[in-house]
């Protein structure tokens, strides 16, 4: 391996989680809004827009509580998206950061370890970790969701000078598969074995995806597997200055893979995305938001009434979140349990929750 996997951290203070946000959603709401915040030791939760009408109560001092939400690198999505959601239930008056990570593999181990509370990772990871799989040897039936978010489409791209067009011509080339163990190198192990490939067919190297465009760009690199909202700003930016080709994930090889991993759906890249005039094939897989188990259940209730009692600031913080993250969407494609306070929350607002 060419790298090492690094946990970046970095715990977004007041003033700093209020800047960094400031450009994507406009909040003027702190991360640590939570600090000067009246105690609220009773907290009636009211149904938000769209809901059966019903209310809870919780019992929660949300000043007395930290909540740290793991999110990812900064120059991904993940990042101002999570740090959204520390904006706003800093401003219901909890104690919060956002932490920068190396996305969803870290994230679950960050989940495990009590070292964070809310977690954004992409599901086929989830399920890995949760059933004991792939990259994670022992089973972690300590994982739960709380909602569904946003789906990120595998994008593998390439440029016209490689001749590159199917996964198959990925033999004998350079591919950026993504950090070791992360979940773009997960994608990319997948895809490799459901075509009937290995890493061995391929000169592969441990690069993220921004560090393998990048080599792309000095041509020390031929392709490179990309799981992101669309538009990646990494993949216009390399869309606008070169001539950019995304090759397409479909037929028997796609097909066998959503057979025996059914977290991944068919899909397509839309047409002008990038640079591509027609739709492109390819897969995608959720991301949702994960907790551990064992945080309570009135603490999960309040914190999810907070974050849909001002969902449009979470909204304005990217347009992937505008467009995929919204009650409406419900639970239905989560595929490990949902956290019992989460439950209670999605079925007092019309919901079905079948896991539960």
């Amino acid at each position: 391996m060419r790298k090492k996997m690094k946990s970046v951290i970095a715990c977004i203070t007041c003033l700093a989680m209020a800047a960094s946000l400031a450009g994507c959603s406009g909040s003027t709401g702190t991360s640590d809004a939570g600090s000067s915040a009246a105690p609220v030791p009773t907290v009636a939760t009211q149904g938000a827009e769209g809901d059966s009408g019903q209310a809870s109560t919780v019992d929660i001092d949300r000043a007395k509580e930290f909540v740290t939400i793991a999110t990812g690198p900064t120059s991904g999505i993940y990042y101002p998206i999570g740090g959204a959601f520390a904006t706003v239930l800093g401003n219901a008056g909890y104690k919060t950061s956002a932490q920068a990570t190396g996305a969803s593999v870290e994230n679950i181990n960050l989940i495990s370890a009590g070292e964070a509370e809310l977690a954004i990772a992409m599901q086929d990871s989830v399920m890995q970790a949760y059933e004991g799989f792939g990259a994670f040897d022992t089973p972690n039936s300590d994982l739960r969701a709380v909602m569904r978010l946003w789906p990120n489409y595998v994008q593998l791209v390439t440029t016209a000078g490689t001749g590159i067009k199917s996964v198959e011509d990925l033999k004998g080339k350079r591919v950026g598969v993504g950090a070791p163990n992360s979940g773009v190198e997960l994608n990319a192990r997948m895809i490799y074995e459901a075509y009937g490939m290995t890493y061995e067919d391929s000169d592969v190297d441990y690069l993220s995806y921004g560090e393998a465009i990048d080599q792309m760009k000095n041509g020390q690199c031929d392709a490179a597997f990309v799981t992101s909202g669309l538009p990646n700003s990494t993949v216009s930016e390399l869309a606008f200055s070169y001539d950019m080709v995304i090759v397409p994930i479909d037929g028997a090889g796609r097909d066998h893979l959503v057979e025996k991993y059914p977290f991944f759906a068919a899909s397509t890249i839309p047409a002008d995305t990038y640079n591509n005039e027609e739709d492109v094939e390819s897969v995608f897989v959720y991301n949702i938001m994960i907790v551990n188990k064992d945080l309570s259940d009135d603490m999960v209730y309040d914190m999810m009434n907070c974050i849909f009692d001002d969902i449009g600031s979470i909204k304005a913080s990217h347009n992937t979140a505008d467009k995929n993250i919204d009650i409406s969407f419900g639970v239905d494609d989560v595929k490990i349990p949902l956290h019992d306070g989460a439950a209670k929350w999605w079925q007092d607002h019309g919901y079905e929750t079948p896991q539960n």
